[in-house]
């Protein structure tokens, strides 16, 4: 009789922890229900790719690499393919299974390895079907990827140049106690490292881009020379993430977002609010940037949610904008950096994961230029200023010595004339 007491026992605590569970479960659904996505922005990093060039010793030179220098890798193309299909299923339910323009647009910076990129990552995402399929044996469709030549690159490719007060502040940060202590400290690395790679400049700005192809190198399978062990790989890449770090932080970081990764963020946050503007006629849900790794430190950097590694291959920052079951709207960011794990959440410091857009609008403005070419340009020093005065001062007094002397030769002329005239009225009248 215990047995089946027990059993009895046993059912009625199942039955009592199902129901829980599925009232928990309705509870959730209709906590989530309330909330309604309603726009997504997507920044993204390039796939594997070979070095962006080879250094002076390097045994392995641009014929290495089957399509050369900066280019991506079927790696790569993987890496987005997945990725792609990651955003497919994540977003399922509030994009089109099948591919729609009116949807979706799609920009990326003008470098194969971007473009090439954006192509695999939408063939992740919108598999062709039905009316979409032109060829029964190719699971691919075309689908637009939009671009502008580099030299009109305004918006994804940092750090962006001419911009003459940004040069003063990375010099500035090189005179900072932070970046000299690394610089004594990895003194007798650096003149091995420069050495054995035959570096014409020895410090630590040379050695910044050795990391990337020993790297590149390493992850295809090709032998590294003796000197570079495991230990000198891991220095390599602390100077390459301290580079990240001195271009958009480490000194005066608000004041450099504002001359960089704030142009960016400026962007992402008229599109999120014009996609909250119930009178404005936006017709997108998703806004899908292909870029580089510098793209995403500026962009992190001005959100202040940088964690100070460089992105990985295929990294990507996710913005999603929602509606509130009271009308309102907020702002989540996710990041993901890992292919085998979900997008994490990023929470822009000073606000709540789902950060009101007014807000996150408030808390951004400070790293959002106003006047980008204004605030590029130089203020004069000091003793510019007293350069500038003492010029103005001296031309001021040297004009006045011309006008001086011009009103005495004009007085001295006018006596001579006077002179000449009463000489020659004498001689009329004698």
């Amino acid at each position: 009789m215990a047995i089946p007491g027990l059993v009895r026992c046993l059912s009625q605590r199942i039955t009592l922890v199902f129901l829980l569970s599925l009232i928990v479960c309705v509870t959730l659904d209709e906590v989530a229900g309330d909330r309604r996505l309603k726009f997504v922005t997507v920044l993204y990093r390039h796939g594997d790719r070979s070095p962006i060039k080879a250094y002076p010793t390097d045994p392995y030179h641009e014929s290495t690499w089957p399509q050369g220098f900066g280019q991506l890798s079927q790696e790569g193309m993987r890496q987005h393919f997945e990725l792609g299909q990651m955003l497919r299923q994540r977003y399922r339910g509030f994009i089109n299974g099948s591919y729609n323009r009116h949807e979706i647009f799609v920009r990326s910076t003008d470098y194969d390895r971007t473009l090439m990129s954006a192509e695999a990552n939408l063939a992740g995402m919108y598999p062709p079907n039905g009316s979409q399929v032109f060829n029964p044996s190719l699971s691919w469709q075309p689908i637009p990827v939009h671009t502008v030549p580099m030299a009109e690159e305004r918006l994804l490719s940092f750090p962006r140049s001419k911009c003459p007060r940004y040069e003063s502040l990375i010099k500035e940060t090189k005179q900072t106690e932070v970046f000299l202590n690394v610089t004594r400290g990895y003194k007798d690395f650096v003149d091995m490292v420069s050495k054995n790679a035959g570096l014409k400049d020895n410090n630590i700005e040379s050695v910044w881009s050795i990391h990337d192809t020993l790297f590149c190198e390493a992850m295809h399978n090709l032998s590294l020379p003796s000197w570079v062990t495991p230990e000198v790989m891991k220095k390599l890449k602390n100077l390459k993430d301290l580079s990240f770090q001195v271009m958009f932080g480490v000194y005066k970081r608000e004041e450099k977002c504002r001359l960089q990764g704030g142009i960016l963020l400026n962007q992402i946050v008229k599109n999120i609010s014009e996609a909250a503007d119930s009178k404005s006629n936006w017709p997108l849900k998703m806004l899908m940037y292909s870029a580089h790794d510098t793209t995403l430190v500026a962009l992190q950097s001005a959100l202040n949610v940088f964690n100070g590694i460089q992105p990985p291959y295929a990294s990507c920052h996710i913005f999603e904008l929602f509606q509130e079951d009271n009308g309102s709207f907020s702002v989540a960011m996710h990041y993901r950096n890992d292919s085998t794990k979900e997008p994490y959440p990023l929470r822009l410091p000073g606000c709540a994961q789902y950060c009101p857009l007014q807000d996150f609008i408030h808390i951004t403005k400070p790293v959002i230029p106003e006047n980008w070419e204004k605030e590029c340009q130089e203020a004069p020093s000091r003793k510019d200023t007293e350069v500038i005065i003492g010029l103005t001062v001296f031309s001021c007094l040297l004009l006045f010595l011309i006008i001086l002397l011009f009103t005495v030769l004009c007085r001295k002329r006018d006596r001579d004339d006077n002179y000449r005239h009463l000489v020659d009225q004498g001689e009329e009248h004698s």
